[in-house]
């Protein structure tokens, strides 16, 4: 019995040491993708707002990202914005200049003890370039907080940074 209470204990602590580096922040379930690919992106919510449940998600779509669809998510409303992009891109053989800049999903209930996934996929412009970090800003609120996922100096020492992935140059076959 002791053995076991040894090493239920050293779990114990080695979870909690692991714990917040891997589930304190806003994460990207894929952390690579290509220029000119498409990509699912899966934004991980890892808890509420310092005890308080998440009710509403922002994401702020990028320039570079284009042909943006997010997913419905049960028991949220689901809204985008638009507007006009920096420059045109070609998607599948027809010109866009327009598109969604943020997808908003409220009204839902994220308590803290749990976390859940967010979903939208689009297309990374081809003209971006490899080995580059991409970002999604993002914002969580609360009933009386507000967590700014936003920061995107890449500055591991960051309280809040924003989910990034790293684009990689693709293999062609």
């Amino acid at each position: 019995m002791t053995i076991i209470t040894r090493n239920t204990a050293l779990a114990a602590a080695l979870s909690c040491l692991w714990l917040p580096a891997a589930s304190a922040h806003v994460t990207l379930e894929q952390p690579t993708a290509q220029p000119g690919a498409s990509y699912k992106a899966v934004l991980r919510i890892p808890h509420g707002c310092e005890g308080e449940a998440t009710h509403t998600l922002r994401v702020r779509i990028p320039e570079g990202f284009y042909d943006v669809k997010p997913m419905p998510k049960a028991g949220w409303t689901l809204e985008t914005l638009t507007g006009d992009y920096a420059r045109a891109y070609d998607n599948h053989g027809t010109v866009v200049t327009r598109g969604v800049t943020e997808i908003i999903w409220s009204g839902g209930n994220l308590p803290d003890d749990f976390y859940d996934e967010f979903v939208f996929r689009g297309r990374f412009a081809d003209s971006l370039p490899a080995d580059s970090r991409f970002y999604f800003p993002t914002v969580q609120e609360c009933a009386n907080g507000v967590a700014r996922w936003i920061d995107t100096s890449g500055g591991e020492e960051s309280d809040e940074p924003a989910p990034g992935l790293t684009l990689k140059a693709g293999h062609h076959h």
